[in-house]
């Protein structure tokens, strides 16, 4: 899979047998279609086995339509939300697709995730549900949890359409240690050439994977690689105006991410050969961790991060995806919250309902910090 990401032309050396295992892989790992795009902007379709290059066009089949029904459905937020004076920021895929980046190229995107300036969330919201969007089920203290604590409400989901959309007012909770004001973003947002949505700034996207792909492990999915190549491609893409590598160290430091910058620029350059200016490794240098940590990351990252044989599951990669985890919980909120929540998860999955409403003493302290 790295080989086929950082020397597509290869590809065309692959036995039938390579072509299947990459297949399954790349499946798993949803990139499928960018697969199928490498191979179409390396002229090697000739070169494909005929059952590998079925699968591949029909990921590229999927993927437009797929894109096609997502720009289709931010079309029909802003047109709902016309009336109201609000910048509606779009975010991840949607706003690779809409701002032409080659980060789009084969992405297969599955709902909408927009940004409003939380004042405005009410307003966004109410109008959202009163014109065809609707709530899931959603049990009090999950609606409670992530209105409180996140940096998003509940999921809506369109009536006759079945289309998700994630309305943040954020890109990190509340609670989360590297927390900042979301006002620094709006401020520096531009309008989608052509459209009514608008986009983050650069450096801002850039730091948006980022947080993605660092503080949103999945226990059995691990870390994402679909993230990992979309800081890549975006880094690649800013990456060619010298100017950004020295705005994106600063922006980062403003916002308190780098150690989120350390680790992305270390691990696209070492696993997907990005090209990283020396200087801006050296610039990020400082806030990356202590030698002992350095080393554990360098192990764990790897294996939770890159997709596994599908026949051949690794426990040190279960366990490493477990404990990234488990940090990525541990920096979402301070530990008494984390604590008061997990135990609460628990309780309901032994069915004891009335103990999962958090105690509001423990809300009250987390708020006087």
């Amino acid at each position: 899979m790295l080989a086929a990401l950082r020397e597509p032309a290869r590809l065309g050396d692959l036995r039938a047998a390579d072509w299947n295992l990459l297949l399954r892989v790349a499946r798993h790992a949803r990139l499928l279609g960018r697969l199928a795009e490498d191979v179409a902007d390396a002229g090697l379709w000739s070169t494909v086995p005929e059952r590998a290059a079925r699968q591949l066009q029909s990921a590229r089949t999927l993927v437009a339509h797929r894109q096609i029904r997502l720009t289709w459905e931010v079309d029909r937020v802003l047109w709902v939300l016309q009336d109201l004076d609000v910048p509606v920021i779009v975010l991840k895929g949607v706003a690779y697709m809409l701002a032409g980046l080659p980060a789009a190229r084969g992405r297969l995107a599955s709902d909408v995730d927009l940004m409003v300036p939380e004042s405005d969330l009410a307003a966004v919201e109410s109008q959202l549900l009163e014109r065809g969007w609707i709530r899931g089920a959603i049990e009090y203290y999950d609606d409670r949890y992530y209105r409180r604590w996140m940096h998003e409400i509940p999921p809506l989901r369109h009536a006759e359409r079945d289309t998700e959309i994630d309305v943040h007012h954020r890109i990190l909770p509340r609670t989360s240690r590297f927390h900042f004001d979301p006002a620094l973003l709006i401020a520096r947002i531009s309008r989608v050439p052509g459209g009514r949505a608008y986009r983050l700034a650069a450096e801002d996207m850039v730091l948006h994977a980022l947080v993605h792909l660092l503080l949103e492990a999945d226990p059995q999915e691990g870390l994402r690689f679909r993230d990992l190549v979309d800081v890549a491609d975006l880094l690649r893409q800013f990456g060619k105006d010298p100017a950004f590598w020295d705005r994106l160290l600063v922006r980062a430091e403003q916002l308190g991410l780098g150690r989120l910058l350390y680790y992305g620029l270390r691990y696209t350059a070492a696993l997907l050969g990005t090209q990283v200016p020396a200087a801006a490794l050296q610039g990020v240098a400082s806030q990356g961790p202590v030698l002992p940590l350095r080393w554990l990351m360098d192990r764990l990252i790897p294996l939770a991060l890159l997709p596994e044989h599908p026949d051949h599951p690794r426990r040190r990669a279960a366990f490493s995806r477990l404990l990234l985890y488990m940090r990525a919980h541990w920096l979402r909120m301070p530990p008494i919250l984390l604590f008061q929540h997990l135990g609460s998860k628990a309780l309901r999955r032994i069915g004891v309902r009335s103990l999962s409403r958090p105690p509001i003493a423990v809300e009250e302290r987390f708020q006087r910090r």
